[in-house]
């Protein structure tokens, strides 16, 4: 595949941006990456700390929606998010996915720069974006991997993950930029739609092949 060159991280470390769409598996080849020793960034997890207690973005967001989105369970004094209150608002309304967006991008691509800067001596680094190319992250990345499924796997893995109706996670599905859209932008795509075996030993001996190749970064 062809993509524009000035959208790819251009330095010696290997840095593979992993994403797909919401249930394909993102997940799942991550923490098999992760296994393989490979460092696995997660912006998952930085836009959880985003939305922690007395951070910037999560005050931010009490202001803008209130006692819809806090939590009743806390149990401290600081008012904690409550993220499947938030999601329902986000995911049926696309100004206010566009504004948390906003909120909370600029801090998970900070986080990010911060952990690669920890990580330069490493030959390989893997960030794992559900939202890579939405949030314009590939530049940091020098090659990008989506993880894909059928349409009717991905809805079925949705509603079986988070206990949603049909409705809602097809909303949530559409939510996001359609599947087709990422292909044409990825450089490699894995299909999660069998056994974790079809996919797994094709990217070990992509692994190998280049570590092997690559120059020792760890010295």
């Amino acid at each position: 595949m062809t993509h524009p060159s000035w959208k790819r991280w251009k330095g010696s470390q290997r840095r593979i941006g992993l994403t797909g769409g919401i249930a394909t598996g993102k997940s799942t080849v991550g923490r098999w990456l992760e296994q393989q020793g490979v460092p696995v960034l997660d912006a998952d997890v930085y836009a959880r700390e985003a939305l922690s207690p007395c951070t910037v973005c999560s005050k931010a967001v009490l202001e803008r929606y209130g006692q819809r989105v806090e939590s009743t369970g806390g149990g401290g004094q600081e008012a904690v998010i409550d993220r499947a209150a938030l999601g329902g608002i986000v995911f049926h309304d696309r100004t206010e996915k566009a504004w948390l967006e906003d909120l909370i991008h600029p801090v998970v691509r900070a986080r990010f720069e911060q952990e690669l800067g920890t990580l330069s001596h490493e030959p390989t680094v893997v960030l794992m974006i559900p939202l890579l190319f939405e949030a314009g992250l590939e530049e940091l990345c020098s090659e990008i991997w989506l993880v894909d499924c059928t349409k009717h796997q991905q809805l079925e893995r949705l509603i079986q993950r988070d206990g949603l109706s049909e409705a809602e996670a097809q909303t949530r599905i559409t939510a996001q930029w359609p599947m087709e859209r990422k292909r044409a932008l990825a450089d490699r795509l894995i299909e999660n739609t069998g056994e974790q075996s079809h996919w797994a030993h094709q990217l070990c001996a992509t692994i190998r092949t280049h570590e092997s190749k690559a120059p020792n970064q760890k010295g």
